[in-house]
């Protein structure tokens, strides 16, 4: 069998109309850090033809990971998206950063398409977090493929890592994880390793040697053909298994040969509907090669196996309000319904919005309704206004080539949309649609932040906002109790990324300080205050005497504040502004300036003048009581603890629970999730965890996650309190 697409019926039948959804294909690559996606896209689009050099486009620059930032770090920290064209069928490759603190690049990326190919290195193996990307993938159906990379190095052993792959994503079914091609080794190096030069297609017995830079087809030798016998019946009973039609498995058990079309024809059906999962080898192209190593391969089974849009299932629509909407179709006639899956800024160009159609027509210069909703608690104000489309294009390396439409199923970038933001819903003007979100990781790595001088405060505010409207996993916080601008990341590459963008983007240079835990005071016994404030200074004095109680109260009550004054000793009008003046006090803290919390203020007795008596006097004589009775008791402070749920692997529960203990943490049960995952839940002072979502990510080897949610605050240990106080007074 040729591997071109022409020869897929599948393919060929879904790709004959030029121009409509069935010549799309969007396919995302998932993978860990270092896993070679980023290299094999760039081998993609050399093979395709996108280019004439591996990773360069026409101006020199690199196809992927052009971002100034990424050259510095060499590492992806964006989606990157890569059209290509192979046999009339324009493939949208999304290229994903595998560093676990851009994840949600990676979330927005799966959004947009419509199938997975995960990127594996035969040298570093499965990681953990590759794993729980395949089960959310699974769980909703999305097709999937692996790639196995690195072939090149001296330990890797292409059949050890397709069954460690068999293992770690068969789950249930480990047949449907079966490799498509065998590797095709030559002569061992003076290592001891033999280089891969081709490949032998399993079902259709040939030869596609790579060795001399051009792909050659020819037929397998004698002492090739015993290689791939063991591997062909099980790769071919492995598509029979998934066939519609229930008689091919006797036929083929009573020894008649499958015709190979319809071995083809299965396979695909089986790939495009999420249930059978080949594995390909994947190398990039040697110097002044056309074609890497399994590159058509890949290209051919990405046209041909994978679904196209309109055989992928729409995300939920509803009205801006809520109502229930029907359901979409891949259709370009249909009503307008498109998604911001990533949002940009360009110095010259300004915002860039790279947009899914998944309905209707999207055309330059026409109006479109934007909805964003749901975000408040990032940072993100919920809006409903129409925009002007500036010019749309697709995106090549730093290019921006000029598109005249994109119609449902495609992916284009939006020039000059000011208020949309990554996670909005463009539509027809007359029929709004808000569609339905997807998953974010919640940021828990707080880091406080101040403008590092007058002109940068300025423009930290403008600069903060419009980096929370490109990166939804990312949430700002004006925090009103310790007076700091928190920004709460992934993780520490995160927050480098977003200081850098600052300053790179949008000229804010700004500092990193300490972050603070809003912390809280109580009584901790009942104590009694008398406030006197006297003064006589020519005209009208002030005068306001008065006397209080205070007891502590269970937590979670807040203040109270009881008026017990018998006899008019303090005027009913001036009963009040008491309140008031506890309550500011109270505010304000009285031992180490946290806010005191927990405690009933009971008023008693007091006196009055009948000139100078008025409600500033008797607010600053309630605030003298309160200052007077937090000085005859010890005053405890309060630490916020929160609820935590840790999701690791079962081989990392122990040294999760043991790090929580150590942590001052409560842990309150375990329940499985999942095949071979248990939650751990706890509870543990925020102080404990400001930095979890680093430690635990090196405690479980990236395979762990946790949530995290405020439950009260409680008294903190004494020792630990009087080592805070101390640190509070010497400015530390």
């Amino acid at each position: 069998m040729s591997e071109k697409s022409s020869t897929h019926p599948g393919a060929a039948g879904r790709a004959s109309t030029a121009g409509q959804p069935t010549a799309l294909r969007n396919v995302v690559l998932v993978g860990h850090s270092g896993s070679g996606k980023t290299t094999l896209v760039e081998a993609l689009a050399l093979a395709s033809g996108a280019v004439n050099r591996a990773g360069r486009v026409e101006d020199g620059g690199c196809l992927s990971d052009y971002d100034e930032i990424e050259h510095r770090q060499q590492r992806s920290v964006q989606l990157s998206l890569v059209p290509v064209d192979w046999g009339g069928v324009k493939i949208n490759i999304l290229d994903t950063p595998g560093y676990a603190d851009f994840v949600g690049e990676l979330r927005a990326g799966l959004r947009a398409a419509d199938a997975a190919l995960f990127v594996v290195s035969a040298a570093d193996g499965v990681a953990g977090a590759t794993r729980m990307v395949w089960d959310e993938c699974a769980a909703v159906g999305m097709p999937r493929a692996l790639v196995i990379t690195h072939l090149e190095a001296s330990r890797s052993d292409f059949d050890e890592m397709t069954e460690r792959c068999r293992a770690s994503f068969g789950g249930e079914d480990p047949d449907a994880v079966v490799p498509l091609y065998l590797p095709l080794y030559g002569t061992p190096g003076a290592d001891g390793h033999a280089p891969v030069h081709g490949l032998i297609g399993l079902l259709t017995q040939r030869v596609f040697d790579y060795s001399s830079g051009e792909r050659t087809e020819r037929a397998p030798t004698q002492d090739e053909l015993p290689q791939i016998e063991t591997a062909r019946n099980r790769l071919i009973e492995a598509i029979i298994a998934e066939s519609e039609d229930e008689s091919l498995m006797d036929r083929y058990l009573g020894g008649e040969e499958i015709d190979i079309k319809t071995l083809i024809g299965d396979l695909e059906t089986a790939v495009a509907r999420g249930t059978f999962h080949p594995v390909l080898a994947a190398a990039p192209a040697a110097e002044g090669s056309k074609q890497g190593l399994g590159t058509v391969e890949l290209l051919d089974l990405i046209s041909g196996g994978f679904p196209t849009p309109a055989e992928r299932e729409a995300p939920a629509v509803t009205s801006p309000d809520g109502d229930p909407r029907p359901a979409l179709s891949c259709d370009p006639d249909g009503p307008l319904a498109a998604e911001v899956v990533k949002t940009s800024s360009d110095p010259y160009v300004g915002r860039i919005s790279l947009v899914r159609v998944f309905s209707g027509t999207l055309r330059p210069d026409e109006t479109v309704h934007v909805s964003g909703h749901g975000l408040e608690d990032r940072g993100h104000e919920d809006h409903d206004v129409d925009e002007r489309v500036g010019a749309l294009s697709t995106p090549f390396g730093k290019q921006q080539r000029s598109l005249s439409k994109a119609i449902a199923g495609d992916l284009a970038c939006v020039a000059k949309l000011t208020r949309a933001e990554t996670g909005d819903t463009l539509s027809g003007k007359g029929s709004p649609l808000l569609m339905e979100p997807w998953t974010m990781p919640d940021p828990l790595l707080p880091v406080a932040i101040q403008a590092h001088s007058k002109a940068d405060e300025d423009k930290l505010s403008q600069g903060l906002a419009r980096l929370v409207a490109e990166d939804p996993t990312m949430r700002l916080e004006h925090n009103q109790d310790t007076h700091q601008v928190v920004l709460w990341c992934l993780g520490e590459a995160h927050v480098d990324v977003a200081l850098e963008r600052l300053r790179a983007r949008y000229g804010v240079q700004v500092d990193a300080v300490a972050h603070k835990v809003s912390l809280r005071e109580t009584f901790g016994a009942p104590a009694a205050g008398r406030g006197r404030h006297v003064k006589q200074s020519g005209g009208h004095g002030q005068f306001a005497i008065c006397e209080i109680e205070v007891e502590p109260l269970p937590g979670g009550s807040g203040i109270e504040f009881v008026d017990k004054v018998v006899g008019g000793a303090v005027p009913r009008q001036f009963i009040p502004s008491v309140e008031k003046g506890v309550r500011a006090q109270a505010a304000r803290g009285v031992a180490a300036g946290h806010p005191l919390v927990d405690i009933r203020v009971t008023l008693l007795d007091g006196k009055a003048h009948s000139v100078d008596s008025s409600d500033a006097a008797f607010q600053m004589a309630g605030a003298l009581a309160l200052r007077e009775a937090a000085g005859e008791v010890r005053i405890e402070l309060l630490e916020p603890v929160s609820e935590v749920s840790v999701m690791v692997p079962d081989d990392f529960v122990g040294q999760v629970m043991s790090d929580l203990s150590g942590r001052r943490g409560r842990v309150v049960g375990t329940e499985q999730s999942g095949s071979g995952r248990t939650v751990v839940r706890a509870e543990v002072p925020e102080i404990e965890i400001d930095r979890y979502a680093i430690d635990l990510r090196s405690l479980s080897h990236g395979a762990g996650r946790f949530s995290r949610a405020h439950l009260r605050h409680e008294p903190m240990p004494q020792q630990l309190a009087d080592k805070w106080r101390e640190q509070a007074e010497n400015g530390a």
